[in-house]
């Protein structure tokens, strides 16, 4: 007996113990796995709620800012250069009509005292055969004679080379004028230098580039536009501008400079009427005024001229429109979306514009639907989803294995 109880007893406690545990590990392997029955798996994703709005389109391009009006000054004159004016140098500003270069005037002071004295001359001569040709008449009536003298007795080819030659010597005194006032270099608008060529004591002869300047009232922006982008501008044509007086739309320009952004108001004021043969693009022209703000036509800050600027051009209103990120469009039109119940849903959309960063949809989707943003490499209807940031009624588990 002791025997039994020394050897059996636990070799029987031991099996046992065995037993137990295989019965509670198999029972916990039930409950685990009715468990996971019970507990369908879901796609762990992120999503953003769409919003109907209504807007105006907007069409981006770019360009360089160039002067309206650029001047290259030449002499018309020879001479030396006997006074500059102190704008007269690379970036300086002058008013219309102030003298910028004055050439030596000396010369064409006394050429035109010449044609003066000339025209003077001729004109006495003029007075002259005209005293002449009517006393010529009177004597051929005087002397009783019938009928009308000649030409020659009336002196009337005398009287004609007089008056050609007044004529001529007028002309003299205009181009004596014309030659001394051109050596007054002056340019007909409020400008700007942009290069200096020429400087006092130098001698200049006819065609002598003595300076580039350009006038600042006004800048303009040559803004390339592709046929798509025309669908979205309302441009008016030449014929709605003349006559019925459609305005053009206002642009927005900006650049990055000094680490920020700069903007500028300006508007489009004509279209170049032709569609480049390389490019297949038409250029449409943005123009700002005093880009400068020297002349007080603008409280905007200065935009310097050759500055690269990028261009928003206000475009055609859109109502009842869903404005998305372009990425969730997919290659067939449709998008992505957890419906009320957290599955999978596919919505074929109609596609209004779609840029590189955004996408406008005008049918297939409601208000405050919850678009998809997640990849999902294989989309199924119907999928259970799991949205991050959003409860759910029953536990749901990822598709990683992980409880929500």
């Amino acid at each position: 007996m002791n025997k039994f109880f020394k050897f059996t007893l636990p070799l029987i406690l031991i099996t046992s113990s065995i037993l137990v545990v295989i019965a509670l590990v198999a029972f916990q392997n039930t409950q685990r796995a009715e468990r996971k029955t019970d507990i369908e798996k879901a796609v762990l994703v992120d999503t953003i709620r769409s919003e109907v709005v209504s807007l105006n389109f907007s069409v981006s391009s770019q360009g360089t800012v160039r002067p309206r009006t650029e001047t290259t000054l030449v002499s018309e004159v020879s001479g030396k250069i006997v006074s500059v004016a102190p704008e007269f140098v690379a970036g300086g500003f002058f008013r219309k009509g102030e003298v910028l270069l004055q050439i030596d005037p000396s010369d064409y002071r006394a050429g035109l005292k010449r044609a003066e004295a000339a025209l003077a001359s001729r004109k006495a001569k003029l007075a002259d055969e005209t005293a002449r040709s009517e006393q010529a008449i009177k004597d051929w009536q005087n002397m009783g004679k019938k009928g009308q003298p000649t030409d020659l007795g009336m002196r009337k080819p005398q009287l004609a080379d007089a008056r050609a030659n007044v004529s001529a010597a007028e002309a003299d005194v205009q181009k004596a004028r014309r030659d001394l006032e051109r050596t007054r270099i002056t340019v007909p608008y409020d400008g700007l230098v942009r290069q200096k060529s020429a400087d006092i004591g130098q001698y200049v002869s006819p065609g002598t580039r003595l300076g580039v300047t350009f006038a600042i009232d006004t800048a303009e922006v040559r803004l390339p536009l592709t046929h798509s982008d025309l669908n979205y501008l309302d441009l008016p044509s030449e014929t709605e501008v003349k006559y019925e007086d459609k305005p053009f739309p206002p642009v927005v320009l900006s650049t990055e400079q000094a680490g920020g952004t700069h903007q500028w108001q300006a508007r489009i004021i004509r279209t170049e009427g032709v569609v480049d043969e390389v490019s297949r693009v038409i250029y449409a022209v943005a123009q700002i005024i005093d880009p400068y703000g020297v002349l007080g036509k603008s409280h905007q800050q200065e935009l310097k001229i050759g500055t690269f600027v990028n261009a928003e051009i206000q475009g055609v209103p859109a109502e009842n429109v869903v404005v998305l990120p372009r990425f969730v469009l997919r290659p067939d039109n449709t998008i992505l979306v957890a419906n009320s119940d957290n599955e999978l849903e596919i919505l074929p959309v109609e596609v209004l514009r779609a840029e590189s960063k955004k996408v406008y949809l005008s049918k297939g989707i409601s208000d405050g639907a919850r678009v998809i943003t997640t990849t999902l490499d294989a989309p199924v209807p119907g999928t259970r989803l799991a949205v991050r940031g959003h409860g759910n009624e029953t536990p749901v588990a990822v598709a990683d294995g992980g409880e929500l």
